[in-house]
């Protein structure tokens, strides 16, 4: 685990529309939250709504929000 504070490390992913998602893209947002999930896992599931209610909240307020999947499968 990386110590709170450290600067996270450039990533550039394939977003659900495969379009490609990089850090870069969130350099003028304040905050960044980064949620790994697994798209499958029943308690993700349980939280869903609850995820995307805060997500759309914070992004009310300039944070940039990506939800970070653990499994992927072509």
């Amino acid at each position: 685990m990386l110590p709170l504070g450290t600067k996270a490390p450039d990533f550039s992913l394939p977003n659900i529309d495969g379009k490609t998602v990089s850090l870069a893209e969130f350099k003028k947002a304040p905050a960044l939250l980064v949620i790994f999930m697994c798209n499958h896992c029943p308690y993700v599931k349980h939280v869903a709504d609850g995820l995307a209610q805060l997500a759309k909240e914070y992004q009310g307020k300039g944070v940039g929000v990506i939800g970070i999947s653990s499994y992927y499968e072509r």
